[in-house]
């Protein structure tokens, strides 16, 4: 087995995702006429016309806010709003700029000393990808033919009366399967990877990698990708036990959903929004549950692998595949704060789905998939952005919440607390589900020596350890974190 080996940088990151076509458009692209109206609520198929200039424009926004990274949902050429229907690989959507755009945004980046992560859609590609477009125009007579997986003729790509007699994600025929059995399909992608990380980009997220189970794919996707660039992210969209994939020989690291469950059933409690929580997909956050049962949840989460995969582990409490959090708790904002502390002080690399540091909300797709209102301010949420750039400015200044060692301190009730620990930096977060403040004795005896201070750094006040014990009060739906001094 390999020895497993994950980017230093990420440990340190703070991921930004980013839906291209909702987060903010510029005057730099000539849009076309028939585009959604950028406050109107999105739709399935509609366009909004965000581009890659907007995202230009706004990294101060991003970067103010801590974020040190951002992924990015697909950007390449297709036909569709969220652009998981890729047409050519190699070209950034024309409206989003195409790839001059591209790269203007990579040396921004690059000049803020921010990564780039992109979205890697290899299970399958569209119907309007030139490959498969060929079958569809020459049939059995195309030179592409063992390029995709046809079981008859004729082909019905779009008329849902007769069977697609192709392979496509999902059956949805509108997403053909690639045969990654193929050894020509499975050079074409590889040599994808390695031309956008030869052009600067700095790590992939993988579309639906468990539906490639071609013998060796991931292992010589990760070979030929490290080879490049050995601090490359390489992070898989995996909803459940990843183990086989977190070895140290595909992936660095999976959408940490795992993760994502308890936090939002400990932190929301009865203001879980069932409808919106039971999704039908593979992570179900209801019904709420105590602080024992979140200890051991989470714990199960953060150590079921290597230590070098669970400090690169992306962490989040929504994307743009689930409703989003503040609609999942009932636009509880104390639920989504707590929820923000812990997804800051617990290892892993967080992940903040644009919009939610203002207060966005948003239900099922396309709901989730709102734009920013970046000419109205006022409309934002200035606390939540005031305690993310808070919580973020923690996480970067104390080492230990980065890579420090976890510990549970407590778990009784709905208060749960933990301590973070790396040499001289010593922090112990405590929150608080419920609906009292809680008066809460917290043993500290293998963190610090009695009579130390331990003063808050997030909350109010100070307390001193007595016997091995700090007496600490959390505050209802709120949290505070502590560190030695």
């Amino acid at each position: 087995m390999p020895k497993i080996v994950t980017p230093e940088w990420v440990k340190d990151a703070v991921f930004y995702q980013i839906f291209p076509d909702r987060f903010a458009k510029s005057d730099m692209v000539l849009k076309p006429h028939n585009l959604e109206p950028w406050d109107a609520p999105p739709t399935s198929q509609g366009y909004k016309g965000g581009d890659l200039y907007g995202v230009i424009d706004h990294l101060d926004h991003i970067q103010d806010l801590g974020a040190t990274a951002i992924y990015f949902t697909p950007i390449f050429q297709s036909a569709c709003n969220h652009r998981y229907h890729t047409h050519d690989y190699y070209q950034v959507d024309p409206l989003l700029g195409g790839n001059k755009a591209f790269y203007a945004l990579r040396d921004a980046m690059q000049k803020r000393g921010m990564k780039l992560v992109l979205d890697g859609v290899f299970n399958h590609a569209s119907r309007g990808n030139f490959f498969f477009n060929d079958i569809l125009e020459n049939g059995p007579s195309s030179a592409w033919l063992d390029w995709f997986i046809v079981h008859d003729w004729p082909l019905t790509p779009y008329s849902g009366e007769r069977p697609a007699n192709y392979e496509a994600w999902v059956g949805n025929r509108a997403l053909p399967k690639w045969n990654t059995d193929n050894p020509q399909v499975r050079e074409y992608i590889m040599q994808i990877a390695e031309h956008w990380l030869r052009e600067g980009i700095d790590g992939w997220r993988l579309d639906v990698p468990f539906c490639i189970t071609s013998a060796g794919f991931w292992n010589e996707f990760r070979t030929r990708v490290k080879a490049i660039n050995p601090e490359a992210y390489i992070v898989g969209e995996v909803w459940w036990d990843s183990t086989n994939y977190l070895q140290g020989d595909q992936f660095d690291a999976v959408m940490n959903y795992i993760f994502t469950e308890p936090v939002i059933q400990f932190c929301g409690q009865d203001h879980l929004v069932r409808e919106l929580a039971v999704t039908g997909l593979s992570y179900d956050p209801y019904p709420a549950i105590d602080a024992q049962h979140f200890a051991v949840k989470l714990e199960k989460a953060l150590f079921k692998y290597d230590w070098q995969v669970a400090q690169v582990q992306l962490n989040l409490l929504d994307s743009h595949d689930t409703a989003r959090v503040l609609s999942v708790v009932g636009e509880d904002k104390a639920s989504m704060r707590l929820a923000t502390i812990i997804l800051m002080t617990v290892p892993g690399a967080p992940s903040i789905y644009y919009g939610d540091e203002i207060g966005l909300a948003g239900k099922h797709d396309p709901d989730c998939r709102r734009t920013i209102n970046w000419d109205n301010r006022e409309s934002w949420d200035k606390e939540a952005l005031a305690y993310h750039k808070q919580l973020i400015s923690l996480r970067k200044s104390h080492p230990a919440l980065r890579r420090g060692v976890y510990k549970r301190v407590a778990a009784n009730g709905l208060t749960f607390a933990f301590s973070r620990v790396l040499d001289d930096d010593k922090l112990i977060i405590a929150v608080n589900a419920g609906d009292k403040a809680q008066k809460v004795e917290l043993p500290v005896n293998d963190l610090v020596e009695d009579g130390t201070t331990l003063k808050a750094i997030y909350g109010k006040g100070s307390v001193k350890a007595e016997g091995g014990i700090v007496t600490v009060t959390v505050p209802a739906r709120d949290g505070i974190i502590l560190a030695a001094k």
